[in-house]
């Protein structure tokens, strides 16, 4: 299975210790250049900085198709735009994207989307974690991930946490 990931799914997972679901489920993980740039060429460490430097389950790889790349940059970052160009000229399975502007562009050009939610759920699934609202709890205060309460609690009613009534 190809899976590209963009960089706030690996920053956030490994903030809050879980970075390995993403190998528990999908083995290799691939990052274009613009997201390891993105992690290791600040100055300082994000989480996951060390990760990507050092895992073999997460490779680095060279985006060759520089049109697509410059059309999606009209609208997205340079890390979101890599991600999907990488994704689309890797023929993915799958591209891990949180931030909406991407995920609406990926799913606009044909690529299945999944973001860290949707891995928390098939992680619970596959029983790889026990429950997904303490996970949650610390990407929304350790990770700044932002989630609505609507789709908090969504989430939760689909992994079976919580009442479907609340």
């Amino acid at each position: 299975m190809i899976v590209v990931s963009n960089t706030s799914p690996i920053t956030s997972l490994a903030a809050i210790g879980y970075l390995n679901l993403l190998h528990d489920i999908y083995g290799t993980i691939i990052i274009p250049v613009a997201v390891y740039e993105e992690m290791t060429g600040l100055g300082y460490a994000v989480p996951g900085t060390i990760e990507v430097q050092t895992l073999s389950w997460i490779e680095k790889r060279e985006l060759e198709n520089r049109l697509l790349l410059e059309e999606l940059q009209k609208e997205l970052h340079r890390g979101e735009s890599e991600t999907i160009a990488l994704a689309i000229s890797s023929n993915a399975d799958r591209v891990i994207i949180d931030e909406n502007p991407g995920r609406k562009k990926a799913i606009s050009l044909g690529l299945n989307v999944i973001g860290i939610l949707g891995i928390l759920l098939i992680a619970k699934r596959r029983r790889l974690i026990p429950t997904i609202q303490p996970l949650m709890d610390d990407l929304i205060f350790k990770a700044g991930f932002r989630v609505n309460q609507i789709l908090y609690l969504d989430i939760l009613k689909t992994a079976q946490e919580i009442d479907e009534n609340q």
